[in-house]
């Protein structure tokens, strides 16, 4: 009568082992870039009211009442959002370690600032507020997508809010003028924050059709339909100025 003898593989490979390869490929799924994904590129730019800049050079500017009149360069604007505005499949998970915005202290004439000044982050993320300044900060809020009042503190305390509720948050300080941020909470993980020179990458977008926002705090926002690919890349550009509001 026949009988079935077990190799010696089958008992000599440790479960440790077997456990350890496939924590392994779990890993590599995870990390992985989407097979059905793109990333959009572009750059985003501020363009001014044509012949606002007629009467700067000269006339009123150059007198006493308006010499320190400061004026807005637009091709200097910083600070511009690039997101998808619409519900996406993924899910937003906080991020393992907290987003820090950090107060500090710096040699101009605004004294104590924010840094940096905009923010955007997922719904759920925790955000730090250190004061490294030798002087009193107070952090605070009267947003509805979140309020909060962190009191008067100091270094080394360092004192953190999670923003579980979508929206603009604006934070400011109650002792000092000039000292304000914004925290944009967005609904989900597809969004940039634009460099020096304007521009923004945002990786790894499940392919689809989408409604992409340029936004920036003092502009008008603007929207623009984009095509995700399966792979590769596809480049949106914006210029956003005073443009599209009611007139009266």
């Amino acid at each position: 009568m026949g009988y079935y003898r077990q190799s010696p593989r089958d008992n000599d490979w440790p479960a440790s082992a077997t456990f350890s390869k496939l924590l392994i490929i779990f890993v590599i799924i995870l990390t992985a870039p989407l097979v059905h994904a793109g990333t959009i590129t572009g750059t985003v730019q501020a363009q001014g009211k044509e012949g606002a800049g007629s009467e700067a050079a000269g006339g009123n500017y150059d007198s006493r009442k308006y010499k320190f009149a400061e004026r807005i360069n637009y091709a200097e604007l910083r600070d511009f959002v690039v997101y998808i505005d619409q519900a996406t499949a993924d899910k937003p998970l906080p991020p393992t370690k907290p987003v820090q915005v950090i107060t500090t202290r710096k040699v101009s004439q605004r004294g104590a600032m924010f840094s940096p000044h905009v923010l955007p982050v997922v719904v759920g993320t925790t955000v730090e507020w250190p004061n490294n300044d030798d002087i009193f900060h107070n952090v605070f809020s009267i947003s509805e997508a979140k309020s909060f009042d962190l009191g008067l503190y100091k270094s080394p305390e360092v004192k953190p809010i999670t923003f579980d509720k979508p929206g603009r948050v604006d934070v400011f300080c109650s002792i000092h003028t000039h000292m304000n941020c914004i925290i944009l909470v967005l609904e989900n993980p597809h969004f940039a924050a634009t460099d020096e020179k304007g521009r923004f990458s945002i990786l790894n977008v499940p392919a689809g059709t989408y409604k992409l926002k340029a936004w920036h705090e003092r502009l008008p926002s603007q929207v623009k339909e984009v095509v995700v690919p399966d792979n590769g890349m596809v480049k949106t550009d914006f210029v956003l100025g005073i443009t599209n509001l009611p007139k009266y």
